[in-house]
């Protein structure tokens, strides 16, 4: 019986790849902004070796490491979720998935309208907090859809669930998601619920997303495939597109992903544990939010200790992220192309120094190896 627990820390780039100026992000690097430049107040992931990783040059980092660490090098021709979770478990993405900074094309919309016979509002690239107070007064008088994007390949449809039921939205994705394929095929379509009254719009935590599948085998269905569980917490299973997984639960947030995520550690299985917390990207990168970045950081700091002590004699604790969100970066509130930490602990782990990595994918063919599944993803194992 051995578990490994995989968390993703959606968002925390550690330092701009050499490539970043093609992507609009020379200069990014998200741990910096987020922590204020200085390693005070994460005790722990100090402790695991955090700030001894290559290029982190703020912090003289820790003596002596708990943890193996490394510098992650995204291969992908991207920098957004769906690519960074992809790498991480075996696929490099040599294309970029398509994205639309002049909104998407008429052949989409005219049969997304026919589909859900509704007008479409919008249809550029905008903030999720400011598309429903610049449109939502007019999405509730005509029931029409709040449809845009970002700099990341979304199709994201927001509604108010008093216009339309929250079923019903997530029936209209289904419905953009089988129009998004090929040449038109982004990584997610979005359902974006929100409530209340004019002026005073917010979004409700019934976000759900609808991804491509993975063009090829994963990580995760190397360990379904061998008979393993693969327990998905948070996103994770929208991201892909639950193929390869055996169990799943959503969150609303970082809290409750680290609760569950602990939670987990106190059952008996034999597998994958893979955890997505949200919050940074979502609450803090995109609305250049340093202080709130900060302070999620700290809250998942003081839950190691926790998480470590439920490790067994088998267990493996890993600790990476899938992409930049630099909230200092005040150009940009869109996701930058940055490297991102690895830290991996447990009782037969070694502390040491892996150096810069080559691919994202390293971390799951090093998951693949510990436990001993064959399979032909990308990637070199660490162990």
């Amino acid at each position: 019986m051995a578990r490994v627990f995989l968390i993703v820390l959606d968002s925390l780039g550690i330092g701009a790849m050499p490539d970043a100026g093609q992507f609009g992000d020379e200069g990014t690097n998200t741990l910096r902004s987020a922590t204020g430049g200085s390693d005070a107040h994460y005790p722990n992931l100090k402790e695991m070796g955090l700030f001894n990783i290559d290029g982190v040059d703020f912090s003289k980092g820790t003596r002596e490491p708990s943890a193996a660490y490394a510098r992650m090098t995204e291969k992908s021709r991207g920098k957004d979720t769906t690519i960074g979770h992809w790498e991480i478990a075996g696929i490099i993405s040599e294309k970029p998935l398509p994205v639309y900074p002049d909104g998407f094309p008429e052949e989409i919309l005219a049969p997304f309208r026919k589909m859900t016979g509704r007008g479409v509002l919008c249809n550029r690239p905008y903030s999720g907090t400011e598309v429903i107070k610049d449109y939502g007064d007019e999405h509730v008088r005509t029931g029409d859809l709040i449809v845009y994007t970002s700099a990341d390949s979304v199709f994201q449809i927001a509604a108010h669930e008093d216009v339309v039921p929250v079923e019903t939205l997530y029936h209209y994705c289904e419905e953009a998601r089988g129009l998004l394929t090929g040449k038109y095929g982004v990584g997610r379509v979005i359902a974006r619920p929100f409530t209340g009254e004019s002026g005073h719009y917010v979004r409700t935590p019934r976000r759900h997303d609808y991804s491509l599948l993975p063009p090829a085998e994963t990580m995760l269905d190397a360990l379904k495939a061998a008979g393993r569980d693969v327990i998905a917490i948070g996103k994770i299973r929208d991201i892909f597109a639950g193929r390869g997984i055996t169990e799943a639960v959503y969150t609303s947030g970082n809290t409750e992903g680290i609760a569950r995520t602990l939670a987990c550690m106190d059952r008996d299985f034999d597998g994958l544990c893979f955890t997505n917390l949200v919050d940074f990207d979502m609450l803090y990168g995109h609305r250049n939010n340093c202080e709130g970045y900060g302070r999620a950081l700290e809250e998942f700091d003081r839950a190691l200790p926790g998480m470590m002590a439920k490790l067994g004699d088998g267990d493996v604790l890993m600790i990476t992220a899938d992409h930049g969100c630099d909230p200092g970066y005040t150009v940009s509130t869109d996701h930058s192309r940055e490297y991102t930490p690895f830290l991996m602990y447990g009782k037969k782990i070694k502390p040491a120094d892996l150096g810069t990595r080559d691919t994202f994918a390293d971390i799951g063919a090093t998951v693949l190896d510990y436990f001993q599944v064959p399979s032909k993803i990308a990637g070199t194992s660490m162990l």
